[in-house]
């Protein structure tokens, strides 16, 4: 189960990677698989949401 924090990352990562800093709720969602790091032009990396984050943010949306 994740915590609200870690459900909050991964919404802010699905609207606004760039804007993620350095959040420790990012390694649990690693690990889960429900984002991954994703290099970009330029060479910074961001996060990106896995199909599996993205299906269970859309599983939350129809529930709420």
């Amino acid at each position: 189960m994740l915590s609200a924090h870690e459900f909050a990352t991964l919404m802010l990562v699905k609207d606004s990677a760039d804007q993620i800093a350095d959040r420790a709720e990012l390694d649990t969602l690693l690990e889960r698989q429900l984002v991954a790091m994703e290099q970009i032009a330029g060479g910074a990396v961001l996060p990106r949401v896995t199909q599996d984050g993205d299906s269970l943010l859309r599983s939350l949306a129809r529930i709420h």
